[in-house]
């Protein structure tokens, strides 16, 4: 009946990476069944072992119960295939920072969702109205951005896209709000706010090494020490990944039109070398030495 608030018992999410892992945990941990689909099937092993290793961390911690831990872990089952999600009420995607791939995963899932799923973006700078109008159900798809690591911080941005309807949005609102994170609302524009702000500040910082005003380590400790940020920006640049933040450079550059938004050449540079950061051993710091050291 119109106007009821939809119900959501099993979240799928697509994309066992780094994000869509914590998603998973995140999800889990809040009483939800999860399925969880990866493009490349060992990486579902993978994150699953993850999310264990990160349960029993927040046990240490005394966070959470070894029981809560247990649960959770159960209620995560692989799928194998993105025709397994038909009993999802709330699929979130949560893939490469690409508008093509994103794209054919929306249309992968068109002939296997029921009518009234929920489709969310956990898209960190594409446009969700763009998003959504890939997809057969404009209406019922959102913004979801999750920031990184999503078992620990407590932010999530909502995006509505221009058809976003009221309901998914109160749906929406009152999911995340059960995962135990707080809310900040976006306008649909590139980057959406965290990253707006962020990114180019991380890209400043590149430009920064670029020109030779302070080393590796100078503004690391700089932007530490004088800034109070827990983590230098070239450090956290590795961290969120050098071809992520290169994606969403280009994004607010292509979406914005303003030369302010210029990845630096520097960025590219190591992105075209395969200097991911962590999770290719090298970025702005090499990680196969502890501990790591600049890589300029």
């Amino acid at each position: 009946m119109a106007g009821t608030m939809i119900q959501i018992r099993t979240v799928g999410v697509v994309g066992a990476g780094q994000m869509g892992n914590g998603i998973a945990h995140v999800c889990a941990l809040a009483g939800y069944d999860v399925l969880l689909h990866d493009a490349d099937a060992a990486r579902i092993d993978a994150a699953i072992g993850t999310i264990d290793k990160n349960l029993r961390r927040q046990v240490g911690r005394q966070l959470i119960t070894k029981a809560d831990a247990d649960a959770a872990l159960k209620r995560i089952k692989p799928a194998a295939s993105l025709s397994d999600f038909g009993a999802c009420d709330f699929v979130i995607e949560s893939i490469v920072e690409q508008d093509e791939a994103k794209r054919k995963v929306f249309a992968d899932l068109r002939a296997v969702l029921k009518p009234e799923a929920l489709l969310a973006s956990n898209t960190s700078s594409i446009s969700i109205t763009r998003l959504a109008a890939t997809t057969d159900r404009p209406d019922k798809f959102i913004g979801v951005h999750f920031m990184n690591p999503a078992p620990v911080m407590e932010l999530v941005e909502i995006i509505r896209g221009l058809a976003t309807s009221q309901e998914t949005y109160d749906a929406s609102v009152a999911f995340v709000t059960s995962l135990g994170k707080q809310i900040a609302n976006a306008e649909d524009f590139p980057a959406f706010i965290v990253n707006r702000v962020l990114v180019p500040m991380i890209n400043e910082a590149i430009y920064t090494l670029y020109e030779g005003v302070g080393s590796v380590e100078a503004i690391d400790k700089a932007m530490r020490l004088g800034a109070h940020h827990p983590m230098g920006p070239l450090e956290l640049a590795d961290f969120i990944g050098l071809d992520t933040c290169l994606s969403i450079m280009q994004v607010l550059y292509e979406g914005l039109a303003d030369s302010k938004y210029r990845p630096c050449p520097l960025l590219v540079k190591y992105v075209e070398a395969g200097w991911l950061g962590r999770k290719t051993q090298r970025g702005f710091y090499d990680y196969r030495t502890d501990p790591p050291t600049p890589t300029r």
